[in-house]
């Protein structure tokens, strides 16, 4: 399936968004994602501060609004839910003008290469970190399967992958538990290299004490997953 296939093909695609106070990079990634075509784009603001809802809405995003945050995982799973698109195509918000680049993630579920479809920015971003690192070990030890990006939260997923392993991890830990649980049900799982650009984590304080939170809610999701045999 190409850009030019939107009306050959049977899929549907939808993007859907997660957002937390993401004012400054979201606009240029929705408008990098209309040079897609995608059905419709969703946009969970998940309790933002700033006007990162007025933003989705002056782009012509559907946005779902709450008033607190509930986390990446709930926001995600919201966003899939708001839309039937077949395949839904999930990306952070500040990938800014490089989303455009995301097609192939889509082609390759579309194509019946994978159900799952993840990018693995190729330049660079990967993480190499404590978090990734654990999320590596845990997707091997569960599965089998050796992730190159397993915090990716670009990937393309067959609505009824979704459908199978709902409810989705809460928090950060969505992504692993997204992988573990599509390959541990059947699913086929493929990360395809992307050169994308994202905003790096600061090495502030509120870059470790997100870095923290990240891997709290990894090993929360293996611990579960470890205990389910």
């Amino acid at each position: 399936m190409t850009a030019g296939d939107r009306d050959s093909g049977p899929a549907r695609v939808a993007g859907v968004v997660p957002a937390r106070n993401e004012e400054p990079c979201l606009g240029s990634t929705l408008a990098a994602l209309a040079s897609l075509p995608l059905e419709e784009v969703v946009v969970v603001d998940d309790g933002s501060t700033d006007g990162t809802a007025d933003v989705a809405a002056q782009a012509g995003a559907r946005v779902v609004r709450w008033a607190g945050s509930h986390g990446k995982g709930q926001a995600m799973e919201a966003g899939w839910r708001a839309t039937e698109s077949g395949i839904v195509l999930f990306l952070d918000a500040d990938l800014e003008e490089t989303a455009a680049r995301l097609w192939p993630l889509v082609e390759a579920v579309a194509g019946g290469q994978a159900d799952v479809a993840v990018a693995a920015f190729s330049g660079g971003g990967g993480g190499f970190g404590l978090a990734s690192g654990v999320a590596r070990w845990g997707i091997r030890r569960l599965t089998g399967f050796v992730a190159g990006a397993p915090l990716s939260g670009q990937r393309a997923v067959r609505r009824a992958v979704l459908e199978r392993v709902a409810p989705l991890a809460s928090g950060f830990g969505v992504e692993v538990g997204l992988t573990v649980d599509a390959l541990r049900a059947g699913f086929r799982v493929v990360e395809v290299a992307i050169p994308l650009r994202h905003r790096a984590t600061g090495r502030d304080l509120a870059g470790f004490l997100h870095r923290g939170r990240q891997l709290a809610a990894i090993l929360r999701v293996l611990a579960a997953r470890l205990g389910r045999g």
